[in-house]
């Protein structure tokens, strides 16, 4: 009996060690947690948006903007893409029933519903883009959209309900980065309201960024890489991409140009794979890349910053590598990342434009054979355990 008794206490003795140090490893795992480098975390949302009334089809999908003052998703598409097949029922006669191509403007309200269509014609005034591409709203609601046809050296500017403002620019240009009546090939434009100006990513053609006033739609400034005048002959000097090289021209496409709350002004140089980051003068702060070994179409797409006060993080859309990165803003180091190819939710073909709500969730839009808008619920910030996590699937939690 004392043999058992002995027995018994040991292994009580054993069982109460075990708790203690689990529950140590446990505080410790806490402790590790909290002071490990954190990261916001997303989920895809299969729901959203609705589907399209009326049959609607929607094509490749090149510009997205969030309107924080009631989180409604406004995206500019490319109807024309559509082949026979995929509107057959605007065939002459129909060939089936589905489906039909729907108009390059779409509102959706936050539960995914269509509000409005429009656009996609020339009107009095103003020239429809031959290529509609990028969207963004001012602080006085109006929409503004580019294009990056073989014609566009302009960008438009109108109320929500369609209503014709302003042309900048005009059709049938040239690559001229130093002209300050057009622009060439445009890929997107972003509202500055501490300034009253509107940031040029002028683009496809040209190779620069432009800043104009929002009102008049007069060409204040612009610059090229590193802050220097643009110069077309060595942008057109450089050759296939080589990722040894640091180019000292813009490659192209100049596919964004987004400015933070600090004046920062974040700079898309698509397929050099790099962000470079400049004052709002042009004045250059620093770049950095992004896989900076990848080739083709580019990795810097798009940026988005988080909602918080102070932007603290740095979206970056990979349309190349299909994936958000997700960045430190103040030190620009990549913390994480989430994505993959594919066409299931929560994947991308072609990532091309990234935007978030007041809520901090992420809105995407996809180009090529994506041509889909998808939205990515905020679930607040996480421990970074990977610098890749894979699709950010709903979880149940």
């Amino acid at each position: 009996m004392k043999r058992h008794a002995v027995i018994g206490a040991t292994f009580l003795a054993v069982l109460a060690t075990l708790a203690v140090a689990q529950g140590w490893l446990e505080q410790r795992a806490e402790a590790q947690a909290r002071g490990a480098v954190q990261a916001p975390r997303f989920e895809v949302d299969p729901t959203f948006p609705q589907p399209l009334p009326n049959g609607m089809y929607q094509g490749q999908s090149i510009g997205l903007w969030v309107d924080k003052t009631n989180d409604h998703v406004w995206i500019v598409h490319r109807p024309d893409v559509l082949d026979a097949f995929e509107a057959s029922a605007q065939q002459t006669p129909p060939t089936g029933e589905c489906c039909k191509e729907a108009p390059p403007i779409l509102e959706f309200d936050p539960s995914g519903k269509l509000l409005r269509s429009w656009g996609g014609k020339d009107g009095p005034g103003y020239q429809w883009p031959d290529s509609n591409h990028g969207l963004n709203i001012d602080n006085k609601g109006n929409v503004w959209i580019g294009g990056n046809g073989g014609q566009d050296g302009h960008i438009l500017k109108f109320t929500q309900d369609g209503k014709f403002i302003m042309q900048v620019g005009k059709k049938g240009v040239t690559q001229d980065s130093m002209a300050k009546d057009h622009f060439f090939m445009v890929a997107e434009t972003f509202f500055h309201a501490p300034a009253n100006e509107v940031y040029v990513s002028d683009g496809y053609g040209n190779r620069r960024v432009a800043v104009i006033d929002a009102d008049s739609g007069q060409v204040k400034r612009f610059w090229g890489a590193y802050g220097r005048p643009p110069d077309d002959k060595g942008s057109a000097a450089q050759g296939a991409y080589d990722p040894t090289i640091t180019y000292q021209h813009f490659r192209g496409p100049v596919h964004c140009a987004k400015v933070a709350v600090d004046g920062l002004v974040y700079v898309c140089d698509r397929t050099s794979n790099r962000i470079q980051v400049f004052k709002t003068d042009g004045t250059f702060v620093r770049e950095i890349y992004t896989q900076r070994d990848s080739r083709g179409d580019g990795t810097t797409w798009d940026v988005e910053f988080s909602n918080d006060k102070e932007q603290k993080f740095l979206y970056v859309a990979d349309g190349r590598n299909q994936k958000i990165r997700i960045f430190d803003r103040a030190t620009m180091t990549q913390l994480t990342s989430f994505g993959k190819g594919g066409h299931y939710p929560g994947e991308w073909y072609s990532l091309h434009n990234i935007a978030a709500d007041s809520k901090g969730n992420l809105y995407t839009v996809e180009t090529y054979q994506g041509r889909r808008v998808q939205r990515f619920l905020y679930k607040g910030l996480a421990p970074v355990t990977s610098q890749q996590t894979g699709v950010a699937y709903p979880t149940g939690q």
